[in-house]
């Protein structure tokens, strides 16, 4: 009534019993009160219950992320393969000069690869300025495995990408790309 006074009525009650007589308080109240509508629920049980709402909302969130994830190191891949097939003429040159599709095959991967573990650092660097302040707030747990197992998979997708588009660039005569130019 104090801190609430345009709510009328009651709509809670905090009753502090032991623990150990908690249920019997609880079936008391139940059956002395059962014409008004009580309903006696312990604070764990409606706790879990919000926290339940709340965790929804996490884990659908997390999995959005996710997949908005995946699509990027998928745009990656179409990134990648744009570059490849734009430099077609130089890499038609380094085969003429007697690398081997193989070489050049390692060579996109690696520059490529180099630029993706670039980008996941930076990433994870300023993802880590972002929580630094959450961290220090009392009673925070990370979720340190599944952090990992998602930057992981970010990671090998992003390779395969990488590798699938530098293997469909390479396909076919290359010389002919030379001979355009």
């Amino acid at each position: 009534i104090k801190h609430f006074p345009d709510e009328s009525g009651y709509r809670m009650f905090l009753i502090d019993a032991p623990s150990n007589k908690a249920t019997v308080v609880a079936a008391s109240l139940s059956r002395a009160l059962a014409d008004r509508g009580l309903e006696v629920t312990s604070a764990t049980q409606r706790l879990d219950a919000y926290n339940a709402l709340q965790n929804t909302y996490l884990n659908t969130f997390q999995i959005l992320g996710g997949l908005g994830l995946l699509l990027g190191t998928a745009g990656l891949g179409v990134v990648v393969l744009r570059n490849v097939l734009e430099r077609r003429a130089e890499l038609a040159l380094f085969t003429a000069v007697g690398l081997r599709a193989r070489v050049l095959r390692k060579l996109i991967i690696m520059e490529h690869c180099a630029l993706l573990v670039a980008g996941l650092a930076i990433g994870v660097i300023a993802a880590l300025f972002a929580i630094v302040p959450a961290l220090r707030g009392p009673l925070q747990q990370v979720n340190y495995r599944g952090l990992s197992i998602t930057l992981a998979v970010v990671c090998i997708s992003g390779l395969v990408w990488t590798w699938v588009a530098a293997r469909i660039a390479l396909r076919g005569e290359l010389l002919k790309a030379l001979r355009n130019e």
